[in-house]
């Protein structure tokens, strides 16, 4: 058996992936409330896009691999296969996008709450072991099946819980204590999947590790995440609001209820034009005003 540490860096790395969490469940919140207030199919499906991306790519998934950062088993290196962690990637958006499809499309109900719930959380429950099944080290995985069943009951009741406060959350206090909870939830998840590993370390065999190391992967993820984060923010902040839309519908009806301009009286053969005597603050012409013949 390998002596595992979750917590090489102590509480650094898991502070970090809990705001990660928070972050990503604020802006995935504030999209999926733009779905509701969509008024086409096309608004729709990106406001759903960036839904899914916050809330599957940075809630879930950058907290999982940044929970990992702090993940070490003693006398051996950890290396990453690629292919595997960015299918992990796809596999947290598509899951959180299919889900906000279920409960985003048609009036909400306990049976497309539970659907999508229950769809979601077993796409970020494969999510979390398709990243474990990337790593590779100088041993061999296990795992208590008790505690991957309860890791993907939390999963399962923590996507529901998530679905339910997108569709019907919209104050940004509520949205921010949302997010706080929702953080929660998610950290138990990878945590309790966590716990249930172990490492059979291969004793005398010193074959090299391959795949990519964290330092490799660190810089390209983090700015993965920077970039989604501003794309995300200078979205919501370039969309108009609920408020905006009713500025520009008040002042639409004060336009249309406003009186049109009269309309002066035809003048035929263009007698308005020559003539002086007609026009507001011209003098009256007399005989001295008359130049000399």
């Amino acid at each position: 058996m390998g002596d595992i540490n979750h917590f090489e860096y102590g509480w650094i790395t898991p502070a970090l992936s809990y705001a990660l969490s928070v972050l990503g469940s604020v802006l995935g919140l504030v999209c999926a409330g733009r779905i509701r207030t969509a008024r086409t199919s096309g608004q729709r499906a990106w406001w759903g896009l960036l839904s899914a991306w916050a809330l599957g790519g940075t809630a879930i998934w950058a907290m999982h691999f940044m929970a990992m950062l702090g993940f070490a088993v003693e006398n051996t290196r950890i290396r990453y296969d690629v292919p595997l962690t960015v299918a992990s990637t796809v596999i947290a958006v598509v899951a959180v996008g299919i889900g906000l499809a279920i409960v985003g499309t048609g009036r909400l109900n306990a049976v497309r709450l539970i659907a999508g719930g229950v769809f979601t959380g077993a796409g970020v429950a494969a999510m979390h072991y398709t990243g474990m099944a990337a790593m590779r080290l100088n041993g061999t995985l296990g795992y208590d099946t008790l505690r991957v069943a309860l890791s993907v009951v939390i999963a399962v009741v923590a996507a529901t819980v998530a679905l339910w406060l997108a569709m019907t959350v919209r104050k940004g206090v509520a949205v921010f204590a949302s997010a706080l909870v929702m953080g929660i939830a998610v950290n138990g998840m990878h945590f309790t999947g966590m716990s249930a590993l172990s490492v059979h370390r291969h004793e005398g065999a010193n074959r090299e590790v391959t795949g990519a190391g964290v330092s490799t992967l660190l810089v390209p993820i983090m700015l993965a995440v920077i970039f989604g984060v501003v794309g995300l923010l200078y979205a919501l902040l370039a969309a108009p609001t609920d408020d905006d839309r009713a500025a520009s519908a008040y002042l639409n009806e004060r336009r249309v209820s406003e009186p049109a301009p009269p309309t002066p009286a035809p003048d035929p053969v263009g007698l308005r034009a020559r003539s002086t005597l007609g026009q507001p603050g011209n003098p009256f012409p007399s005989r001295r005003d008359t130049p000399p013949r």
